[in-house]
């Protein structure tokens, strides 16, 4: 029976009485740490062969946007002729000890240390069985037949245990989209997008609680990462379904998506920074503040967007004033957000392929905060705590700053793409782009139709089918991407050889 596995940096102190080290300290990287005395060394063991290849390590980068593909490439790596002996000495060693795993690498939850940890708690996990041949035979010019194609349960299985945290963004960008759409009159793509986001909320909510059933280790670690305000996704997806049903007259199901999200939104505002504040699994840098941040504030701001549009159809005294309380604290947590982001930015060097799409969501939470706030206003007088020129007045403020950012954004994506030249290759990140402009769209469009201003609802129309091309562009991408071939050699240098970003830039 395997037993328990952790892991840690190696310049970590042992706890107190040894309650969180296992009987058996190992070492799993291939180059010994500097400043670490070997004699002293609070370790039992050193596998070096079972650490992953040198051509990986240099492809992965330590960026935590690859580390589902890291994690992929790693476990068929386990099964090649080079490490197949230390990860089953690894395994044996697993079977008889409690184990800690130990590596110089900063960002633990992100290494192939965790990695080894999920691997050794489930030693049939299918990565393992799916990808030995494809390891041993990718770069190294072995000529040994290809394995037979896996079986549609093992691939699901491996696709939903690497499916992305932040999953659930498709659905954000798909529904603010068909938003969008409603306002500009364009009823039948409206409602397909509607259907479309209703049928990944329906498939990918119940993956990631699969995940977190199946794969709590993996999910934990993702949850106290630096990427972790992602998991807002769930809940900021369903109130974003929320109030697009309300003008269909479908109340009972906004309702009862508002329901979900608020829920989702209380337990996680509160659990990730708690969790980020309190854990001893991590190892805290200012490098690792990033974009995705900003989900904190967009959290409470759906919310209150949802509440405000449902409020509007009945006599509810309590849906108003949880939109006013939301849009308050969405409002402090925005502001505080924006100045660590900032002063991230300005204050540490940023390269280009650390500088993530996730970014966007800068001007994205400052959209929302719009929309929520003119949906506010738009209540009867007194319904609300805020009295409405403070709601109003917000509102432009923030919408002329949002509309600043966008040529900085687009600028900073100028210099990653075409100056850094940074390959323009499909991921998740995409859909970071597609919420904030469809947001920004139907904010212009409200905003102006809130305060009169004709040339506002006009420039939001005409931005409303830019955000609906982006939605279309992406889309594609997305569906033909599993159908572009795979870069598998350069020029003879191995299988894994593009550019990777520096540890620590995701931004």
């Amino acid at each position: 029976m395997t037993k328990r596995i952790t892991y840690r940096r190696i310049d970590e102190p042992k706890s107190a009485g040894g309650s969180d080290d296992g009987d058996e300290r190992v070492l799993v990287d291939s180059v010994w740490p500097s400043g670490i005395r070997r004699r002293r060394a609070p370790l039992d063991e050193w596998l070096r062969e079972v650490a992953q290849s040198p051509e990986l390590q240099r492809w992965y980068g330590y960026d935590p946007l690859r580390f589902g593909e890291f994690r992929r490439r790693y476990l068929a790596e386990l099964g090649d002729p080079g490490h197949r002996r230390a990860a089953a000495k690894l395994h044996d060693l697993a079977q008889e000890h409690s184990l800690t795993l130990l590596t110089a690498t900063q960002d633990t939850e992100h290494s192939h240390a965790a990695v080894l940890a999920e691997w050794l708690a489930d030693p049939d996990h299918p990565d393992v069985e799916v990808d030995e041949a494809d390891s041993a035979n990718a770069g190294r010019g072995d000529t040994a037949a290809a394995p037979a194609p896996p079986g549609f349960r093992t691939a699901l299985a491996a696709a939903v245990t690497d499916l992305n945290a932040g999953a659930l963004a498709f659905v954000m960008g798909t529904g603010i989209v068909s938003t969008a759409l409603y306002l500009n009159g364009a009823d039948a793509a409206s409602t397909a997008l509607l259907w479309a986001a209703l049928a990944g909320f329906a498939l990918l909510l119940p993956a990631q609680g699969w995940r977190l059933a199946r794969r709590r280790q993996r999910f934990v670690t993702e949850l106290l990462g630096p990427r972790s305000f992602v998991f807002l996704t769930v809940a900021i997806s369903a109130n974003v379904l929320a109030a697009r049903l309300v003008p269909d007259g479908h109340t009972t199901a906004a309702a009862a998506f508002l329901a979900f999200g608020a829920a989702g939104w209380l337990l996680l505002d509160y659990s990730i920074p708690i969790a980020l504040i309190t854990t001893l699994r991590r190892n805290p840098s200012f490098d690792q503040v990033n974009g995705t941040w900003f989900l904190w504030a967009v959290g409470s701001q759906s919310v209150a967007l949802a509440a405000a549009s449902l409020a509007a159809t009945g006599t509810d005294q309590v849906l108003p004033l949880l939109a006013a309380v939301c849009w308050a604290v969405g409002l402090v947590q925005y502001l505080l957000t924006a100045g660590i982001v900032l002063a991230r930015l300005l204050a540490r060097p940023v390269q280009p392929d650390g500088l993530m799409t996730s970014v966007w969501i800068f001007m994205g939470a400052a959209a929302i905060t719009v929309l929520a706030g003119v949906h506010l206003a738009a209540l009867a007088a007194g319904a609300t705590l805020l009295p409405r020129p403070v709601l109003t007045g917000s509102s432009v403020v923030l919408w002329a700053f949002s509309t600043w950012l966008i040529p900085l954004l687009l600028a900073l994506g100028v210099w990653r793409h075409a100056v850094r030249r940074v390959p323009l290759r499909y991921d998740l990140g995409w859909w970071n782009l597609v919420f904030p402009i469809g947001m920004y769209a139907v904010t212009t469009h409200e905003l102006g139709r809130a305060t009169g201003t004709s040339w506002m609802i006009a420039m939001g129309r005409w931005e409303i089918w830019v955000s609906a091309v982006v939605w279309a562009v992406v889309f594609a991408a997305m569906v033909t991407a599993p159908l572009r071939p795979r870069r598998t050699a350069t020029r003879g240098r191995g299988p894994l050889t593009e550019q990777a970003p520096r540890p620590g830039n995701a931004t």
